[in-house]
């Protein structure tokens, strides 16, 4: 009898934990997967113990360690996201190691009350570059934010996932890159756009895949779009054209990118409107000139033709692409051959500094405002690529993982158990787009909050204005070495130029809070 009272009891209780997972909003997992979700969390909670003698140290998994993740998760709901007791990575024998020289004296100190998160709702950090400025675009623009949602279209990702990301944008003041999937319903939340033009043309394309120019001015004229960004290539699979399978082709999708049902949808591996750096950029000043946008172009690096033949066409000044996102190898939202993952196109670092060295030796930078992007959204990987010369950063990964991402790595499956990245309509149910827009909103600030505290600790006013000269790649305790010397920038590279430079400086300046000094005495010689 006591047995079977027992029996009911646990029975009743789980039943009551399914039922309360089900109804809740606030956790994907748990309401994709009731009851059963909570050892996952009770894993995570005793994870550093297991870890520790028993698994993986906080620092070994890929492609985002536990300590990566979690900071990413603490960021996104506003929790402590500090460290205590000293760092845990290997910083005496690790090389290849990054750090960021502060300053003692200088004109600008961190203010506690940012640096501490007081003030994240109401700190902005706007591009140091006005985008489409230099080319004089009719619709050119300063952005309000230097990190910004990166391209992931949606098909890949699922509906809840773009809307919760482009609310997210919104309440951020952040550009949400639509992908080359199209301009979705989702996509039209309140958030500012950058459309995405890729090989297939989706959302501006006629009935037989041709690029069509009337679709697409009327199509951004019906959405915030911002910019133009025409895709070249990506980090996942550089060279290689898109495939979205068809198990994840519903009939929204199918209306959107124009495709038919029931069908793999590949997407070619090349433009069809251009076929050289001279007619890719008359076909950019045409879409220019049709819709007034700044456009731009996105790539993965290998060969450095393509952009020694762009830097000396665009040296006339007569024509040219307003921004350039360049795409670390290491990217990876998009399912790929494994061999494309691992070992086509050069790691972020390389690729951008051959790219940015290609400009700078032409005079051109001033004149183009540099995207990074490729597990960019980590404040010391961010900080770097700022000193190589990046005015913006788009983040992918580390955003899903802000709305809900758990690495599980089933993004090409259609079995994501979050409903990140999947069309599985119970698994979509888990995410709820309000909530978790609130979290990619808090990361996206905290980002920031954390970029700007860092600059101003190096002395400056925004972290346009670190240089090549302000960060060193330590090999272990032996030795360190200005990233200056090591991707062999000359005097200047990565710096903008003085007038920039003071702009953004006034921009910042009035932003100053005034605790970043004690009272001064009687006896202050400050």
């Amino acid at each position: 009898m006591k047995v079977t009272t027992l029996l009911g009891a646990t029975a009743a209780g789980l039943a009551g934990v399914a039922v309360r997972d089900l109804t809740q909003r606030k956790h994907a997992l748990t309401r994709n997967f009731p009851v059963i979700a909570h050892a996952r969390y009770a894993l995570e909670k005793i994870g550093p113990e297991l870890r520790q003698y028993i698994v993986t140290g906080n620092d070994e998994e890929r492609p985002f360690s536990r300590d990566q993740r979690s900071w990413v998760y603490a960021s996104s709901k506003k929790e402590n996201n500090y460290v205590g007791f000293g760092t845990d990575n290997d910083v005496e024998h690790l090389g290849n190691y990054p750090i960021v020289k502060h300053r003692t004296f200088s004109p600008s100190a961190p203010s506690t009350a940012v640096a501490h998160g007081h003030h994240d709702d109401e700190m902005s950090l706007p591009s140091a570059k006005v985008l489409g400025g230099p080319r004089g675009r009719r619709h050119a623009f300063r952005p309000g934010s230097v990190v910004n949602v990166s391209a992931m279209s949606f098909g890949s990702l699922s509906g809840p996932a773009i809307e919760a990301l482009n609310r997210g944008a919104a309440l951020a003041g952040a550009m949400h890159n639509t992908g080359e999937g199209g301009l979705s319903d989702h996509h039209r939340k309140g958030g500012d756009l950058i459309f995405q033009i890729g090989t297939a043309y989706f959302g501006c394309r006629d009935e037989h895949g041709r690029f069509e120019l009337a679709r697409l001015v009327d199509l951004v004229q019906s959405a915030p779009v911002r910019a133009i960004e025409v895709k070249l290539s990506q980090g996942a699979k550089p060279g290689l054209g898109g495939l979205l399978p068809a198990a994840k082709i519903t009939e929204e999708i199918s209306r959107i990118r124009g495709i038919p049902m029931g069908q793999d949808c590949a997407s070619p591996s090349r433009h069809a409107e251009f076929d050289s750096v001279d007619s890719m950029l008359d076909w950019v000043e045409r879409i220019a000139d049709a819709t007034g946008l700044p456009v731009g172009i996105k790539s993965a690096v290998g060969e450095l033709d393509f952009w020694q033949e762009l830097t000396r066409l665009m040296s006339g000044r007569t024509r040219g692409v307003d921004f350039i996102t360049v795409d670390g190898g290491e990217g990876g939202t998009g399912a790929a051959p494994l061999v494309f993952t691992d070992s086509v196109a050069l790691p972020y670092r390389v690729g951008f500094s051959r790219v940015y060295a290609e400009f700078a030796r032409a005079g051109l930078t001033d004149d183009v405002t540099f995207i990074g992007s490729g597990k960019l959204g980590l404040p010391d990987n961010a900080l770097v690529a700022f000193a190589l010369g990046a005015d913006m950063l788009n983040v992918a990964r580390e955003a899903m993982l802000a709305v809900g991402c758990i690495q599980s790595q089933k993004c090409h499956t259609d079995h994501c158990p979050t409903g990140v990245a999947t069309q599985n309509p119970w698994l979509v149910r888990g995410l709820d787009p309000t909530l978790k827009s609130v979290r990619l909103a808090n990361y996206l600030q905290t980002l920031r909050r954390d970029l700007l505290k860092v600059s101003e600790a190096c002395g400056v006013a925004h972290p346009g204005l670190i240089d090549a000269d302000s960060v060193e790649i330590l090999d272990g305790n032996r030795t360190g070495t200005p990233l200056r010397d090591i991707y062999r920038y000359e005097p200047g590279w990565g710096s903008l130029g003085p007038q920039l430079a003071q702009e953004i400086t006034e921009i910042m300046w009035p932003q100053r809070d005034h605790d970043t000094e004690a009272p001064e005495s009687a006896t202050s010689t400050a």
